[in-house]
């Protein structure tokens, strides 16, 4: 499982709680000045997740105004740019002499090296909460012009389309389920993370031949990938349709792939099975028959179905299905243990 740390401001009574979480800004690599209508009893929690090149936040609390001003920038520069996703409620960013409303579904992007303001309310006020997940990039890790950055600063950037989908989806499976990863992924997932960020950025710049094409093709690896999960179910998902969901050629689809360990093809058979492998051994799908199973994951044909099942894993999906139930197994003991006896 990922690492992740949390503060909870409500282990403490209501009136404690907005004095713990002006400590914790304190102590982060950009302190600010916080005021909120709710300081006399501040829910809030924050959700810590280290993922090597970037470091993730995820924020939840009542409404509330932030400002980084210019002696708490000398006091503490962190040399960070932040990524911000709305989850929840309205927020409001401001640097450079930019402003922008920012509604739940999109980001904004400000340098936590010079002064800023960030609001966040929550649009039910009486009851409701903001939210908002954070990415912390190192302005060495993006390998953006940083003379360029200026011109996104305080702006917003839409997580409902193209890249910038794919980023916000990032962002709240990994904060959301850090249970699904293991440690060992956090560089990794940070890796992924850095190439979605600089994708989306360097867009919005109109300086996508300034993204390193190495960054540039693993985004788009990712992209291709998001893609290809999403739809394999359908049984005409194939090379030719995923290049032409992105718009590229066939032939560019597969150079794309070659620095990676499977072909394109390879790739979509591999997880038709691996998910058709996880439903024929679930006791809650025990009535559904072989077929349907290999219907449902882009397996229409049952002979094909059998003859690549059988190649991947060296039984047939019915023998498989037999052979991982639990019946099976205490069947398949209780013989061995005959064939002992009998043996002795």
């Amino acid at each position: 499982m990922l690492h992740r740390d949390t503060v909870d401001t409500t282990v403490l009574p209501p009136a404690e709680r907005f004095g713990m979480w002006l400590d914790l800004v304190a102590r982060t690599s950009a302190p600010m000045r916080i005021q909120s209508a709710h300081a006399d009893d501040f829910a809030a929690r924050a959700d810590f997740i280290d993922l090597g090149p970037i470091q993730l936040i995820d924020y939840r609390y009542p409404s509330l105004d932030a400002t980084r001003t210019r002696k708490l920038v000398r006091q503490s520069d962190p040399e960070l740019y932040m990524l911000a996703l709305t989850t929840g409620g309205v927020g409001t960013s401001s640097q450079d002499g930019r402003r922008s409303e920012i509604r739940a579904g999109e980001f904004t992007f400000y340098d936590a090296s010079r002064p800023h303001d960030v609001g966040h309310h929550a649009t039910e006020p009486e009851q409701g909460q903001a939210s908002s997940i954070i990415a912390m990039i190192p302005h060495a890790a993006l390998p953006l012009p940083p003379q360029r950055m200026a011109a996104l600063y305080g702006g917003r950037m839409s997580g409902s389309e193209g890249v910038g989908a794919l980023l916000a989806q990032f962002l709240l499976q990994v904060t959301g389920h850090p249970e699904q990863y293991h440690a060992a992924d956090a560089s990794r997932l940070g890796a992924v993370g850095l190439d979605l960020a600089t994708t989306m950025l360097g867009r919005h710049l109109v300086a996508e031949d300034e993204v390193p094409t190495e960054v540039r093709r693993r985004a788009l690896v990712t992209q291709v990938q998001a893609y290809v999960h999403r739809h394999l179910g359908d049984a005409t998902l194939s090379p030719q349709t995923v290049a032409d969901a992105h718009h590229i050629s066939l032939r560019s689809l597969h150079r794309l792939f070659e620095g990676e360990e499977a072909t394109v093809a390879s790739y979509i058979r591999d997880l038709r099975l691996a998910r058709c492998r996880r439903d024929l051994t679930d006791p809650a799908l025990r009535t559904h028959a072989v077929q349907t199973i290999g219907g449902r994951w882009g397996f229409p044909d049952k002979a094909h179905f059998s003859r690549v099942f059988r190649a991947a894993y060296g039984l047939s999906p019915q023998a498989y299905r037999e052979a991982h139930s639990g019946p099976a197994r205490i069947v398949n003991r209780a013989a061995s243990m005959v064939n002992s006896a009998e043996a002795d």
